[in-house]
């Protein structure tokens, strides 16, 4: 990565998206032998969505709750991450979802040059970091749950996401690690 000679404070960060529904997937159930466990099943498809960047370095989530994904929300998310790292470069991981484009992004990537985009290859959501804080969040929060409102969910979902340190092995897996240090 040229970014670690030419600007090693830059804010490295992985984004990613995600839907989460009310109704509970189970998981992990223990249960006397013969006595299969009642699951409560919402017949309402009700969601919510969640934007979030996890930073390589420290384990922090950004985190956004969002009722949709498009092009503006995804430009009000960016926005809320510039203001986090206000004096830093920001190099931004994310995936080809359709919303990453748009007007509303192209004008704010344009106007906040310090924010740079690479995207990960099409299909590759294993190498995304972030798609594993959604599923350390799931099992934490969401699956097995008991939580009748969907806001109340999405609440205990958030502060998961924003009082947890997620520790990601990307920058060493690359090599970043090892290199950026040597230009500090």
């Amino acid at each position: 990565m040229d970014i670690a000679q030419t600007a090693p404070e830059t804010v490295i960060l992985a984004e990613d998206e995600a839907s989460l529904y009310l109704q509970a997937t189970t998981m992990r159930v223990w249960a006397p032998v013969g006595q299969t466990p009642c699951v409560r099943v919402d017949t309402q498809r009700d969601m919510t969505h969640f934007y979030g960047c996890l930073n390589l370095s420290t384990g922090e989530q950004t985190a956004m709750k969002a009722e949709t994904m498009n092009s503006e929300t995804t430009a009000s998310f960016l926005a809320q991450v510039a203001r986090r790292y206000p004096d830093k470069p920001i190099l931004l991981l994310w995936d080809r979802a359709k919303w990453h484009g748009g007007q509303a992004v192209m004008e704010f990537l344009a106007a906040n040059p310090r924010i740079e985009v690479m995207k990960f290859p099409p299909g590759s959501p294993d190498l995304n970091p972030q798609e594993h804080v959604w599923k350390l969040t799931r099992e934490k929060v969401s699956h097995n749950h008991l939580v009748p409102k969907l806001h109340v969910l999405a609440e205990a979902f958030a502060s998961h996401l924003v009082n947890s340190v997620f520790k990601s092995t990307f920058l060493d897996k690359y090599g970043y690690s090892a290199i950026c240090p040597r230009f500090k």
